[in-house]
């Protein structure tokens, strides 16, 4: 009886739709780049980092120094490899099946070879509205790659991720741990171009300097003063 309300139409897109596998993100697969063979240790100054992370929680729940201890492990190796997250169990006696449920549940942990610069693009809905689609193809067809690849001379790795945070400035993206917000397709390919020619980004935050925080694009409106309480009235037609 089900078949008489199931149209044509809907049986091809189910049977041409691709499957999906929680595999792809939850499973460790050997490479070259990433296996238990491959040791890994923090260097002298890491250690020291790890060591005073650590004393920040109570011995008994030093399992804490999770999150912190694979951040830096990325930081050093430029991923959060397997054998990364078997060091990080190891400092603080824990299961290793423990971090690798830590690793796999949050994005920030990236668990494949990196390009030089992770370039994160934001396609929430606040983003979208303001044209991060367009971020998006621009950079695509510049750098030639496609979210979750890297280029092929490492320089660059093109993610499309959910909110950054920094909706009041869509379109945004984040270049490792820099934003670059109010952004245009052609201003997003330049700040590319500069890194590309090892030049250092010394502005952050709004493109080209259309206002210095998350102020309206005419001005600051309130707190003009010194004092707290020096705020102007303003209307509707200010914004």
């Amino acid at each position: 009886m089900l078949s008489r309300f199931i149209s044509k139409s809907s049986v091809s897109t189910v049977l041409n739709t691709s499957k999906r596998y929680s595999s792809i993100i939850s499973v460790h697969r050997e490479t070259k780049e990433d296996n238990t063979n491959i040791p890994f240790e923090f260097t002298s100054e890491n250690k020291k980092r790890a060591d005073e992370i650590i004393a920040k929680y109570p011995p008994q729940y030093k399992k804490g120094a999770t999150m912190p201890l694979l951040d830096l492990g990325q930081r050093q190796l430029g991923f959060t490899s397997i054998a990364v997250m078997n060091y990080v169990a190891k400092l603080l006696d824990m299961p290793p099946m423990r971090v690798y449920e830590v690793a796999t549940f949050y994005t920030m942990y990236n668990r494949h070879p990196m390009g030089k610069y992770n370039v994160q693009v934001c396609t929430t809905t606040p983003c979208q509205l303001c044209g991060s689609d367009g971020i998006m193809d621009a950079i695509k067809d510049y750098l030639q790659i496609k979210p979750g690849q890297t280029t092929a001379n490492g320089l660059f790795t093109l993610q499309e991720v959910e909110c950054l945070g920094a909706c009041v400035n869509a379109p945004m993206i984040a270049i490792n741990d820099d934003y670059h917000e109010d952004l245009s397709p052609g201003g997003v390919v330049d700040l590319l171009k500069k890194l590309e020619n090892g030049e250092e980004l010394s502005q952050i935050g709004p493109e080209t300097g259309k206002r210095h925080s998350c102020e309206p694009f005419s001005g600051q409106k309130v707190l003009l003063g010194k004092e707290p309480n020096d705020i102007r009235k303003f209307t509707r037609s200010d914004l």
